[in-house]
């Protein structure tokens, strides 16, 4: 079996580039670096305004490559969802952005076995928590009244219907 390595880059979803870091890394291998940040573009352009990690794979022998794009953090999933750039420097004080319970669930179903969290609720938990940090309020509540909801049971109905959505 012929040698391979793997690079990790985050590049900013569409607009990846033939200069660093991409360039610099694989250029010295002989590889077809613009092939490589076409495909790379190809892969993330619905990730656009995101920094998405990405893995180049390389065959160093026949240099053949393979891309694995992975997800953005569920920080830049709410950013993109809320239209802001970053969250707050005072969280829990001032808000840049309100969100739909809706709007999580979807964020929580990207992230769907790519967190710690076992389920869905889990991963709904783990985004309102990058709410609070962030200062995003969801359906005009701070995130960790929503979660005491979640908690004692007021939002089940909701995340069934929308895990049966798909």
């Amino acid at each position: 079996m012929a040698e391979g390595k793997t690079f990790s880059f985050l590049v900013e979803g569409g607009k990846a580039t033939g200069g660093p870091p991409i360039g610099p890394a694989l250029g010295p291998l002989g590889m077809n670096v613009m092939a490589v940040v076409k495909r790379i573009n190809e892969l993330t352009a619905s990730f656009a305004g995101m920094k998405v990690p990405v893995k180049v794979h390389v065959d160093l022998e026949t240099k053949k490559f393979e891309v694995e794009v992975g997800i953005p953090s569920v920080s830049a999933l709410l950013a993109r969802e809320a239209g802001i750039e970053k969250g707050v420097s005072q969280a829990g004080r001032e808000y840049a952005a309100d969100l739909k319970f809706d709007q999580i669930v979807k964020i929580a179903k990207i992230k769907v076995g790519h967190t710690n969290s076992i389920d869905l609720k889990g991963v709904i938990k783990e985004a309102l928590g990058t709410c609070m940090s962030m200062g995003i309020s969801v359906e005009g509540k701070s995130p960790k009244t929503i979660t005491e909801e979640i908690d004692e049971g007021a939002w089940d109905s909701t995340m069934m219907d929308q895990e049966a959505a798909g």
